[in-house]
C-alpha cells in the first residue's frame, strides 16, 4: 500500500490551479475584518486631507488678490489640491503596512505552514497572494484618488476654481495617485516576506517608503538621480503640472518607469523569497 507523503500531495492528486490559489487568497483577505478597517481608515484620512486643503482654499479665497485668483487655475494648483503631498504620504505608509501584514500576519500566527503544507509550490502561493494584494490595492487606490479629485474640485467649484478631469495633467494626477497604492502594497509585502517580523518590517517599510526619498536632495547630481529613483519623488514628478523648476530635470516617462521597476522588483522578491529562504 502506498501512502501520500505527509504534508504534501499524493501522486494521483491534482495540483492546485493558480485560479484556485487566487480564490483562496481572496477568501483569506476578505475574511479579515481588520483588513477592511485599515482600508476604511486610510481612505477617510486621505480624502479628509485632500478635502481639507481644498476647503482652506475655498474659505480664504476672498483674502487672495485679484491677480492670485486669476492665476490660480493657470498655475496648475487645482490638480495639486486634488491629491496633496500629505495625503500621499499617508497612503504610502498605510498601504505599505497593509501589504506587509498580508504576509507577516501568516508567519506570526504560523498559518503559513498550513498553507505551504497544502500547496508545496511556494512560488505559486506567493504569486497568488501578490496578485490579490495588488488587485485589491489598485481598486482601493482608484476609488480614493477618484473620490478625492471629485470632492476637491466640487469644493473649488464654489469659487469657480475647480477643473474637470480633461484639464491638462489632471488625469495623470489621478492615475499616478491611484497606482501609488498597489505599488506600495507590493513593496510592503516584499519587505515582510524577507524580514518576517512585524516591528522590524514596519520600521524598514517606513525607511524605504518615506525616509529614503527625504534623504536624497536636488543639491547634487548623484543625489538627485538617486532621489528620482524613489517612489515618493516619482509621484511628485507625475503630479506636477507645468514646467519642472530644477537643476536636474527628469521626464514623466522616467517617473512611470520608476513605478514599474519598483512594482516588478517587489513582486519578484515577494514570490521568490519564501522558496529561497526555506530550503
Amino acid at each position: 500500500m502506498t501512502y501520500a507523503p505527509v504534508g504534501g500531495l499524493g501522486a494521483d492528486e491534482p495540483h492546485a490551479r493558480f485560479y484556485d490559489l487566487v480564490a483562496a487568497e481572496w477568501i483569506k483577505l476578505r475574511s479579515l475584518r481588520s483588513t477592511w478597517i485599515a482600508y476604511g481608515a486610510t481612505a477617510l484620512a486621505v480624502i479628509a486631507f485632500n478635502a481639507g486643503t481644498a476647503y482652506d482654499t475655498y474659505n480664504y479665497w476672498a483674502e487672495r488678490s485679484a491677480a492670485d485668483r486669476a492665476d490660480y487655475v493657470r498655475a496648475g494648483i487645482p490638480p495639486q489640491e486634488a491629491f496633496t503631498a500629505n495625503s500621499a504620504m499617508v497612503l504610502m505608509l498605510a498601504l505599505g503596512a497593509i501589504g506587509a501584514v498580508a504576509i507577516i500576519g501568516e508567519y506570526s500566527t504560523g498559518t503559513i505552514r498550513t498553507t505551504f503544507a497544502a500547496v508545496p509550490d511556494r512560488r505559486s502561493v506567493m504569486a497568488a497572494k501578490t496578485v490579490v494584494v495588488s488587485a485589491v490595492a489598485t481598486v482601493f487606490g482608484s476609488i480614493v484618488a477618484g473620490a478625492s479629485f471629485g470632492l476637491t474640485q466640487a469644493i473649488l467649484d464654489g469659487r469657480d476654481a475647480g477643473i474637470s478631469i480633461s484639464y491638462p495633467g489632471a488625469l495623470r494626477v489621478v492615475v499616478a495617485s491611484a497606482l501609488l497604492a498597489p505599488v506600495c502594497a507590493v513593496v510592503g509585502m516584499a519587505i515582510g516576506s524577507v524580514i518576517r517580523h512585524t516591528s522590524a518590517t514596519m520600521i524598514a517599510a517606513v525607511a524605504v517608503i518615506l525616509v529614503l526619498p527625504i534623504v536624497f536632495t536636488e543639491g547634487r547630481h548623484w543625489s538627485a538621480v538617486a532621489g528620482h529613483a524613489t517612489l515618493y519623488q516619482a509621484w511628485l514628478r507625475l503630479v506636477e503640472v507645468g514646467p519642472r523648476q530644477t537643476d536636474f530635470p527628469w521626464t514623466t516617462g522616467g517617473a512611470w518607469t520608476v513605478y514599474a521597476v519598483w512594482a516588478l522588483t517587489a513582486a519578484v522578491l515577494a514570490v521568490t523569497s519564501a522558496h529561497r529562504r526555506d530550503q
